[in-house]
């Protein structure tokens, strides 16, 4: 995702550190979807408010951690378990998928908590901002 012919200007190499991705609204370009749940919604909308409104945004980065792993077990949930399970695949298909997704977790989370504790205040705005166009 370094370069993306369609969105000149989008392109990772070319932005300054913690400058946010322009919000280009793209109808006609494909895009996938998953649904969490309320309290994670409200989890997640409370650390971005925090982060925009504090002096020193970078007392919120663990909490920014917490919610970025929530929302990717909320996605491999979503994305994953839930098809295998409606496709009904069987408890050795779904238990192999479930190990797979905390090997996931496990190589994840210390990259998300290194990555995110090490962001100033200017690039965890520019994450709040990113969030937030998600969500819409």
């Amino acid at each position: 995702m370094s370069h993306d012919p369609a969105h000149p200007g989008n392109d990772l190499a070319s932005r300054a550190p913690g400058q946010a991705i322009e919000s280009v609204p793209e109808p006609d370009r494909p895009f996938i979807r998953f649904y969490h749940s309320q309290s994670l919604r409200v989890q997640m909308l409370a650390v971005l408010t925090a982060i925009e409104e504090a002096e020193d945004a970078t007392r919120h980065s663990g909490a920014l951690c917490d919610v970025a792993l929530e929302l990717i077990d909320s996605g491999l949930e979503y994305c994953l378990m839930r098809p295998l399970r409606h496709a009904k695949m069987g408890f050795v298909i779904e238990h192999t998928a479930e190990i797979a997704i905390m090997g996931v977790r496990r190589v994840l989370t210390p990259v998300v908590r290194t990555v995110i504790g090490h962001m100033n205040q200017q690039q965890l705005l520019a994450i709040t901002s990113d969030l937030r166009d998600l969500m819409k």
